[in-house]
C-alpha cells in the first residue's frame, strides 16, 4: 500500500512555492491589491451621485409663469431670463436650452437625466449595472481606480497561475496522458480542474476589464464622457466633440486632482463642483452677461450661495485648473466671435 502512495506521489507530485521570500511578496501584492480593489468597489457603489444646485432648478413662480403660457415665445423668454446668469453653454441639437421637465430644472453643462435613478446626474458618464448606481462626476475618479484595481487583481491571479498551469498540463512531456487522466476522472482532475478554471477566468476577465479601462483612460485624455463620446455636447456654434478639453494634463487632473498622493487612492479629489467646466471654446455666447462676477468654487458646499463665472475662456479658467482664478476679456475678440455666432431660435426641449 505505502508503495502504491509513493508511486502515485511521484506520478503526481504537488507543486507550491519553496521560497519564503517569494511568499512573502506574493501575499503582499495579493493584499494590497485587493483591499485597493474593494475599497475603489465600495466607493463606486455606495457615492451618492451629485445633483444640480439648487440656482439651476425653477422657482415656484417661475414654473407657474411656464405652466400659463402656452406660446413657444413667450416659455422661450423665461428660459432665457433665467439661464442668462447660469454658466450654462450647451445647446439641445435644435439650439434650445436643456430643460428637464420632471427634474424641472435647467440643466448644467455635461449633466443629463438617468431614467434609472430619475434624477439628473452631474457630468454623468453612464449607469452602470455592475455597481447599480449613475457613474457621473461624484464617483467617476472612483470608478477609473475600480477598473484599474480590478484589471491588475485579474491579471496577477493570471501571472502567478500561469506557471502551474503549464505544469500541470506538461509535466514530463505527457501532456496527453495528463489530459487523458482528467477525462477518466483520475484523483488528481480537481486540482487540475481549479488550476483550469481560475486561469480561464481570470484572464478573461483581465481581457474585458483592458478594453474597458483603455477605453475609459482615452476618454479622460480627451476629457470626455461615455454620452458625449457617443453624441458629441452642441454649443451655440454648434457640435463640438472637443469643447470641453484642455489638454491631457489639466484633463487629467480635472478627474484626479491636483495632488498626485491622491491620486491612486479611492478618496474624492476631483476639480470643480460638477455644475460648471472651462472649455477652450473662443465662440463667446452673446446671452451670457458681459462682465463676470464669480469664479467656480471648488466644492459642492462652497458653492451655494456664489454666484458662477459667466466666460469659459481657455486664459480665464478658474479653481478648477488654477489657484488664483483671473478672468478677463479680449474685446476684439468677442465682437469678431459675436457676429460669427449663430442665433438659433429656443424652445424647450427635453433630453433623456
Amino acid at each position: 500500500m505505502a508503495e502504491h502512495v509513493d508511486s502515485h506521489n511521484e506520478n503526481h507530485p504537488t507543486q507550491s512555492i519553496e521560497d519564503t521570500g517569494e511568499k512573502v511578496v506574493y501575499l503582499l501584492v495579493y493584499h494590497v491589491v485587493f483591499i485597493m480593489f474593494v475599497w475603489a468597489y465600495w466607493q463606486t457603489i455606495f457615492t451618492k451621485p451629485m445633483n444640480p444646485l439648487k440656482e439651476f432648478h425653477l422657482s415656484h413662480s417661475d414654473k407657474e409663469l411656464l405652466e400659463r403660457e402656452d406660446r413657444g415665445e413667450s416659455q422661450q423668454e423665461i428660459l432665457r431670463r433665467i439661464a442668462k446668469d447660469l454658466p450654462i453653454y450647451t445647446r439641445t441639437n435644435s439650439g434650445a436650452i436643456r430643460f428637464c421637465d420632471r427634474c424641472q430644472l435647467l440643466k448644467p453643462d455635461r449633466c443629463h437625466h438617468c431614467s434609472v435613478c430619475d434624477k439628473c446626474i452631474l457630468k454623468m458618464d453612464h449607469h452602470c449595472p455592475w455597481v447599480n448606481n449613475c457613474v457621473g462626476f461624484a464617483n467617476y475618479k472612483f470608478f477609473m481606480l475600480f477598473l484599474l484595481y480590478s484589471l491588475l487583481y485579474c491579471l496577477f491571479i493570471t501571472a502567478t497561475d500561469l506557471q502551474y498551469f503549464i505544469k500541470f498540463w506538461t509535466a514530463g512531456g505527457r501532456a496527453h496522458f495528463r489530459l487523458k487522466e482528467y477525462l477518466n476522472g483520475l484523483p488528481d482532475t480537481q486540482a487540475k480542474f481549479h488550476i483550469l478554471f481560475l486561469f480561464f477566468s481570470a484572464s478573461m476577465f483581465s481581457v474585458s476589464l483592458a478594453s474597458l479601462f483603455i477605453y475609459h483612460c482615452w476618454l479622460v485624455c480627451k476629457n470626455r464622457s461615455t454620452l458625449e463620446a457617443v453624441r458629441s455636447p452642441v454649443f451655440r456654434h454648434g457640435t463640438d466633440k472637443n469643447g470641453f478639453s484642455l489638454g491631457f494634463s489639466k484633463n487629467f487632473r480635472q478627474v484626479f486632482g491636483d495632488e498626485v498622493k491622491y491620486w491612486p487612492i479611492p478618496v474624492f479629489s476631483s476639480l470643480g463642483d460638477g455644475c460648471s467646466f472651462p472649455t477652450c471654446l473662443v465662440n463667446l455666447d452673446p446671452e451670457q452677461p458681459s462682465s463676470p462676477t464669480g469664479s467656480n468654487p471648488a466644492n459642492k458646499s462652497a458653492a451655494e450661495g456664489r454666484q458662477f463665472p459667466s466666460k469659459p475662456l481657455r486664459e480665464s479658467q478658474s479653481r478648477l485648473l488654477t489657484s488664483t482664478p483671473s478672468w478677463s476679456e479680449n474685446e476684439t475678440a468677442t465682437d469678431k466671435d459675436r457676429k460669427g455666432a449663430s442665433n438659433p431660435g429656443m424652445t424647450i426641449e427635453n433630453e433623456a
